[in-house]
């Protein structure tokens, strides 16, 4: 699979997948991006002292990054699962320049022991942070009923992957989230709120990232 690096426009990377012509972040900005959509509007607006949270969409482990970066800022005991289908080669990920981000404050060793985990498996990146990544897709993936916390929705856009984004994989992630809990994404496309409202999820529209109007947050109220 071809991939490639491209810098965007608050000097991160994001990787281009010429197979799908996608990017796996907003060119106007990888870390601003990542920042607004998963750790603000996810992460700190839960709240939770020791979340548990899925990511669908591993990639360049730029969330899983920041969530990191949080959890030593904030002192948080984080158990993080993540789902990568397609892992990225060495010679990409070793190239990834976010840890020269004024916005990261993260040992720079962290993402290589990130992307270098052992796959299937939970590891230790640090003594408080458990990243568990699954070379799965969502749909052949099954968890335990109210499992995590937060999910990170970040599948490649819906007209590029739309079996992702489907109410069944939505219906998948609701069980598996804590009453309570959030799951955020960058798309606000009509027909992904419409699969997360089927699924049983309340959603709610809020300010997007920098090169997006909208993005969705959805909520599994408790009863």
């Amino acid at each position: 699979m071809e991939r490639s690096l491209v810098t965007t426009e608050d000097g991160s990377h994001t990787v281009y997948l010429p197979e799908l012509d996608e990017h796996y972040h907003s060119t106007h900005g990888a870390v601003n991006e990542s920042k607004h959509v998963f750790i603000k509007a996810g992460l700190e607006y839960l709240r939770v002292d020791e979340p548990t949270i899925l990511e669908v969409g591993f990639g360049t482990g730029l969330n899983a990054l920041l969530t990191l970066q949080t959890a030593i800022a904030k002192k948080q005991k984080i158990r993080y699962v993540a789902l990568e289908p397609f892992p990225l080669e060495a010679d990409i990920f070793n190239h990834l320049n976010f840890d020269d981000s004024a916005e990261i404050a993260a040992p720079d060793n962290y993402l290589q022991k990130m992307h270098e985990a052992q796959w299937n498996f939970p590891v230790f990146i640090t003594d408080d942070f458990v990243l568990h990544k699954l070379k799965h897709t969502l749909q052949e993936t099954s968890f335990m009923e109210e499992a995590f916390d937060v999910i990170y929705f970040d599948a490649f856009a819906p007209a590029k992957q739309p079996e992702v984004w489907s109410a069944e994989n939505f219906e998948k992630c609701f069980h598996a989230l804590k009453p309570g809990g959030v799951l955020t994404t960058y798309s606000s496309q009509g027909q992904v709120r419409r699969n997360m409202q089927e699924a049983g999820f309340k959603t709610e529209k809020i300010p997007g990232p920098k090169g997006k109007r909208e993005m969705v947050r959805a909520i599994k109220e408790t009863s």
